[in-house]
């Protein structure tokens, strides 16, 4: 309660009365009203009011001066003088707890904001804004130690107006800051730029000058013995920061440390569960490859035991890993593909096969595009190629895989070797004993035959293949046993040629296709004669003989790429023939004409010998026929047309004079 002078009038008369009584009883009869010093002139209470009501230290004086106004005397004054300053000392220090709750409690709401944050850029944020509103700053800001560049550097500000004060980087040592956060003690300055415990540097005094720092306040952030950053606070003006300042900024600082600590604990543990998190996938994904790569393994190990083949684990390895898969061998030519893979250009075959060759992707899987290319191998023999198309990246699991499924076709086609090489074996001895006549055509011949799967029931033709080139023999007598395996049939080398016994009726066709295939498996050129049919086995020798002479004609002939038989060879056919089937001969060659005489009733195969012994020349003829040269010229058209193109050429017409010949000392045909 305000205490005024009404208070002090009210309580005048007491007085009055008490001196009158005093007169009486002998007391100056002067007039004069001394005033008497009471036991308690102006009760306590008076300042208790005061501090309860929170008024201000001016209404302190309020009683001393209604005192005085109302002529208290020295000692009532000098009491309430005493009674004064304890109530101000009082009123100090209830303010004083009155400030500390209020920090306490904004520490608290400070320790539960900071709990609640997970963002390690909100939580130094809202360090820095609580730093400035308690202590009244004109700015704050913070700074966190770099242990491998040696420095504080600046991470966050409130109120900071310069852009090179919010990149500034403090060495530890240098500057306010770079002091505490080497010795990990607090330290302020009334004025900074001017106060010389501080080792100054110059860019850090151009950023304080630029922002217009005085006064400065900074606090270590620490965890243990660790400082892990700085707290500052500060003035513009000549205002320094007191003891309890840097206390409370202190403990700010602390409870800071803890949710920088605890933010960066949870990272880590976050981190860490997405390390396990992505260990667990890898693992799971590693455990997932491992059983589709262990049943691509038992897949193609299955396809070894029943027999498979190329095709077999191509289809295995499209179904694992997609993509399309071409399966070549040495040469690049295509044995089995599966996924509907697109063709391979001549640049891509050009490069698969030289990546197959090199010695160093022996065994591995080697990009080229999107070509995925494991050679097939088997030390230091190249055996072929895995191609695997496709787009998608290929793990490394799935490249074990094409490298399991490279080894596996080696494996086939090593196993089809020595099948191959030993049916080879059997079927070569049997045709040895077909070309040197020591079969009797018994029993157990016919069982021979039976384990080859000959039919001797069908014809048969006699093929007898030359190489350019004796290197090459080894590898056309292995191109001869597996056709010969496929075809039903039989085959052999014998010196410089390779014997084939091949199912069939048109030996010269035969011939002429074998040579072409032969000829593009071993990248040179092959000459085959061919002799045939034969229906039992009695007659293969002397086939055989015939082939060998048609082989022999057609190297002289200069024939070394091709096939034919002795009736496509001409007259020379004839002299070669065994059987000198004259007939045949007329008919390959002079057979459309002879059968349009007889069916017109013409004379064209007569107007032909006379035009060959005028020596081709149209009037000549026309004379010896006694008709005109057109007549000649449209008989001789007929005659190209049912010859053919190319009938008046040197060799082919030698063939039709021959044949002319011949049907005339054969005579008329009843």
């Amino acid at each position: 309660m305000r205490i005024d002078g009404r208070a002090l009038m009210d309580r005048a008369p007491t007085d009055r009365t008490r001196t009158s009584g005093a007169r009486a009883n002998g007391a100056p009869a002067n007039g004069a009203v001394p005033v008497q010093p009471a036991a308690n002139p102006l009760p306590s209470t008076v300042f208790l009011d005061l501090l309860a009501r929170e008024a201000p230290p001016a209404d302190f004086d309020g009683p001393l001066v209604t005192a005085r106004a109302a002529g208290a005397g020295p000692d009532a004054l000098a009491q309430l003088e005493g009674a004064k300053l304890a109530a101000l000392r009082v009123r100090a220090i209830m303010q004083r707890y009155t400030r500390r709750e209020a920090e306490l409690s904004a520490l608290f709401d400070t320790a539960g904001e900071l709990a609640g944050l997970h963002d390690p850029d909100a939580i130094l944020d809202g360090i820095v804004r609580r730093a400035r509103w308690l202590l009244n700053a004109d700015i704050a800001y913070l700074t966190l130690n770099d242990d491998e560049r040696g420095d504080t550097c600046m991470r966050v500000t409130d109120g900071s107006v310069s852009a090179a004060f919010r990149r500034l980087r403090i060495p530890l040592g240098d500057g306010l800051g770079g002091l505490v956060a080497q010795t990990a003690m607090p330290y302020s300055s009334d004025d900074y730029l001017n106060d010389p415990q501080f080792r100054h540097r110059a860019f850090i005094d151009e950023a304080v000058a630029e922002e217009a720092l005085v006064a400065i306040l900074g606090v270590p952030m620490r965890l243990g013995s660790r400082v892990i950053g700085v707290l500052y606070a500060a003035n513009r003006g000549e205002r320094p920061f007191d003891q309890e300042k840097a206390v409370l900024l202190g403990s700010l600082a602390s409870y800071a440390a803890v949710a920088i600590d605890k933010v960066r604990l949870l990272e880590e543990t976050r981190a860490a569960m997405r390390e396990l998190e992505t260990a667990g996938a890898k693992a799971r994904a590693r455990g997932v490859a491992v059983e589709r790569a262990a049943q691509a393994h038992e897949r193609m190990t299955a396809l070894v035991v029943r027999g498979g083949g190329a095709a077999d684990v191509a289809a295995v390895v499209t179904e694992v890993l997609g993509g399309g898969l071409h399966v070549l061998d040495a040469a690049g030519r295509a044995l089995a593909a599966a996924g509907d893979p697109a063709p391979l250009a001549e640049d891509e075959l050009s490069r698969v096969m030289v990546t197959a060759h090199s010695p160093g992707t022996r065994g591995r899987t080697v990009r080229r595009g999107d070509l995925w290319i494991a050679s097939v191998s088997t030390g230091a023999e190249v055996l072929g190629a895995l191609v695997l198309r496709t787009a998608a990246e290929v793990s490394d699991a799935d490249r074990r895989i094409l490298e399991r499924a490279a080894l596996v076709t080696a494996l086939l086609m090593l196993l089809r070797r020595s099948v191959t090489e030993a049916e080879g074996r059997v079927r070569g001895e049997l045709l040895d004993d077909l070309l040197d006549g020591r079969v009797d055509g018994g029993e157990a011949f016919e069982a021979r035959a039976r384990r080859v799967n000959l039919d001797l029931e069908a014809p048969h033709v006699v093929l007898s293949a030359r190489c350019a080139s004796p290197d090459l023999r080894g590898r056309a007598a292995f191109w001869a046993a597996s056709h010969a395996a496929v075809s039903r049939g039989l085959a052999a080398a014998r010196r410089e040629e390779v014997v084939l016994l091949l199912p069939g009726d048109e030996p010269g066709e035969t011939a002429d296709r074998v040579a072409k295939e032969l000829g593009a498996a071993l990248a040179a050129p092959v000459t085959v004669g061919a002799a045939g049919p034969v229906r039992d086995p009695s007659g293969v020798a002397a086939a055989h003989r015939e082939a060998r002479r048609c082989a022999e004609a057609l190297v002289a002939l200069g024939r070394r790429d091709g096939g034919a038989d002795a009736r496509e060879l001409g007259f020379v056919g004839l002299l070669i023939g065994a059987d000198r089937d004259v007939g045949g001969f007329l008919r390959a060659t002079l057979g459309p004409v002879i059968d349009y005489d007889a069916r017109r009733g013409t004379s064209l195969t007569g107007t032909l010998e006379v035009y060959f012994d005028a020596g081709c020349s149209l009037s000549r003829t026309a004379e010896r026929l006694h008709i005109h040269v057109n007549t000649v010229t449209q008989r001789l058209n007929r005659v190209g047309r049912l010859l053919g193109d190319g009938w008046q050429e040197p060799g082919r017409a030698l063939d039709i004079q021959l044949a002319i010949r011949l049907h005339r000392l054969q005579g008329p045909r009843g």
